[in-house]
């Protein structure tokens, strides 16, 4: 495992490297992150939705959903919430600002088409139908719940969220190995995910699910629509996601060890 510092310094790099990509290869590797974070938010809902008690159903649902940020490191895929901390390129001037705004506009359309595939394969392999259609019920509430947040808590849970999901892939830069990427990530995730925090790429999956459950089971979704699905939950999400990763973490790594201070320059005149 190298520095902290170490990792600023390479991460410029790695930046550097994914705002480079061709757009085409970016959004089909956009694409690929999409397919992993719904599925294994599926596979976190389909493992927690029966248990009674909510902290258990929440443990349960952490220990899961980490497998989605484990496959995008690990088998190569781009996302968005990830590539905020391309902003530490854009600060030491590697790339262009609108290189940046170019490689997150690409990869989170390529995240929504990803996502929303797997959700509409989830719905119409009928999926939901497990456990008496109980799937199916909790798939709409998820979805209702997450549009029913104000904006405000919306923004402030997905500045937490990408906070931790941002220093997990720090840690990934930082590892070896695959073994240690994997249990690197691990825990910031985990945390996320018990804290309920709001990931906008994983609600791509959790709330298109539920519209699609809602319509095929017949279950009733006050207020839960396309509308409601971009305006309540899915602008102030990607907004504090971007805060969460960008501003706090790339911008405060960048401050912390890619910036000269002015007793390290007094010494140097020296």
């Amino acid at each position: 495992m190298i520095s902290p510092a170490q990792i600023a310094d390479k991460y410029v790099t790695v930046g550097k490297n994914k705002a480079n990509l061709p757009a085409a290869k970016m959004f089909v590797l956009a694409i690929f992150a999409g397919f992993f974070i719904s599925i294994a938010g599926a596979s976190a809902t389909i493992a927690s939705c029966m248990a009674d008690n909510p902290s258990v159903s929440r443990l349960i649902n952490s220990m899961i959903f980490p497998a989605g940020l484990v496959m995008v490191v690990l088998a190569g895929s781009e996302l968005f919430t990830g590539n905020c901390l391309i902003l530490i390129s854009v600060l030491k001037k590697e790339i262009s600002v609108l290189k940046y705004l170019r490689c997150l506009l690409i990869v989170y359309l390529g995240n929504l088409v990803g996502s929303v595939f797997v959700s509409l394969l989830f719905v119409y392999g009928h999926t939901p139908d497990l456990y008496g259609g109980k799937l199916a019920e909790v798939l709409v509430n998820t979805a209702v719940a997450k549009t029913s947040l104000s904006f405000s808590d919306a923004f402030f849970r997905a500045i937490l969220c990408n906070l931790l999901v941002c220093i997990a892939v720090w840690i990934t830069v930082g590892a070896s190995s695959a073994a240690d990427k994997v249990i690197g990530l691990y825990p910031p995730i985990f945390v996320f995910v018990l804290g309920g925090y709001e990931h906008c790429v994983a609600n791509m999956f959790y709330i298109p699910v539920g519209i699609f459950s809602a319509s095929e089971y017949g279950i009733a979704a006050d207020g839960l629509n396309w509308l409601t699905f971009f305006v309540n939950n899915l602008i102030p999400v990607t907004l504090g996601n971007f805060v969460g990763g960008a501003l706090i973490v790339a911008g405060g790594y960048w401050l912390a060890y890619l910036t000269k201070n002015k007793d390290s320059s007094k010494t140097e005149n020296k």
